[in-house]
């Protein structure tokens, strides 16, 4: 099994490397990977402002823009000035786990999710910054964790010049879901 370990928050979480996901309902499901992974996911964070943190339609379900935890380290910051890209991969990732935990509060379990379909990124970063795919990597790497090819999802990774909180990276998800 490989293994490889990653600086996540300013500690250190060790990663397997596991095979792909069976998908809704099975044993190796989403909630299986999670634990077999040491992943205990946060509480799935209140809206900041007038909006929704998720929405179905049908079996698609748009989860809004999250952004790291507040107070996480390189949670907030201007990649190409405050943050290298190894620490907003970390922080993308810490928003990945944040829209995990909105697409379980959405639907129970994560074990219910078929594929994520889209992943919107954008990146608090400095005009000269190119980075932003590396980035946003760290929340697609956790997707392909969890999910295995279900995980894999079409993509946008673009720089904005301010995020709201300052918050390093901005994340916002569409899954199908069962």
């Amino acid at each position: 099994m490989n293994r490889r370990n990653l600086m996540l928050g300013g500690g250190l979480l060790a990663v397997a490397g596991l095979g792909g996901c069976k998908g809704a309902g099975s044993d190796t499901g989403a909630e299986a990977r999670l634990a077999a992974l040491g992943i205990v996911l946060p509480e799935a964070p209140a809206p900041v402002a007038t909006y929704v943190p998720f929405r179905r339609v049908g079996n698609l379900l748009w989860v809004a823009g999250q952004g790291p935890a507040f107070g996480t380290k390189f949670g907030q910051g201007k990649l190409g000035l405050d943050l290298t890209v190894e620490q907003g991969q970390i922080a993308a990732r810490n928003t990945g786990l944040n829209i995990l935990a909105q697409v379980r509060a959405a639907t129970g379990s994560l074990d219910r999710v078929r594929q994520c379909v889209k992943l919107g990124g954008f990146v608090n970063c400095t005009a000269d910054f190119t980075g932003h795919p590396k980035v946003i990597n760290g929340a697609s790497d956790l997707m392909v964790e969890v999910f295995g090819e279900a995980g894999k999802a079409a993509r946008f990774a673009v720089g904005a010049n301010v995020l709201p909180f300052n918050v390093s990276v901005e994340i916002e998800s569409v899954w199908e879901i069962v």
